[in-house]
């Protein structure tokens, strides 16, 4: 099945999309370009190079990679209209939860809650100050079906942005941003 996109679905709209560069990202990614919006990713790595996508070398699982990311995002696209959450994953060992150091645990959370929660903080003001915008967390099936040999970590902080995200729902409504 091939199903083609409108070019002018997402026209002059700015959007970010977290962890873009590899997999379901950079399936999001090609599907906003393919509906004509100006997109911007960030990785750790430079990526194959993407017509028409802005990208920006920093590690969103640090607090300066988000600023780093925010900051060019507002600089060079004057504003963000749709920021797209897809970044995730999972590098922990299996052997359950009595094998996961804090610094699993750590890294698990700054890559599945903290990248998101923190650009979140730093993008969602100049939406609320617009009164429009939209905001998408993709989240885990794990969150409520964990695999405890060897997703605990990942799965609990998939649940934690699950939760997250549903507050801030009911927060950001009212004030226009979706």
């Amino acid at each position: 099945m091939n199903i083609k996109a409108d070019p002018t679905e997402f026209a002059g709209k700015r959007v970010l999309v977290s962890g873009g560069t590899k997999g379901a990202g950079r399936a999001t990614v090609d599907r906003f370009l393919a509906g004509g919006a100006r997109v911007i990713t960030a990785a750790r790595g430079a990526p194959e190079p993407i017509d028409g996508l802005e990208f920006i070398q920093a590690d969103l699982t640090t607090a300066e990679g988000g600023e780093t990311l925010a900051k060019a995002a507002l600089e060079r696209m004057g504003g963000i209209d749709i920021l797209a959450h897809i970044i995730g994953g999972s590098s922990t060992p299996g052997g359950g939860f009595g094998a996961l150091t804090d610094d699993h645990w750590l890294a698990e959370l700054n890559l599945n809650l903290l990248a998101t929660v923190r650009l979140d903080r730093l993008l969602i003001p100049q939406m609320i100050a617009r009164g429009s915008g939209a905001v998408v967390h993709v989240t885990s099936i794990q969150s409520v079906l964990p695999l405890p040999e060897a997703t605990t970590a990942y799965a609990s902080a998939k649940a934690a942005l699950k939760t997250y995200s549903k507050s801030i729902s009911k927060e950001l409504g009212p004030k226009g941003v979706r």
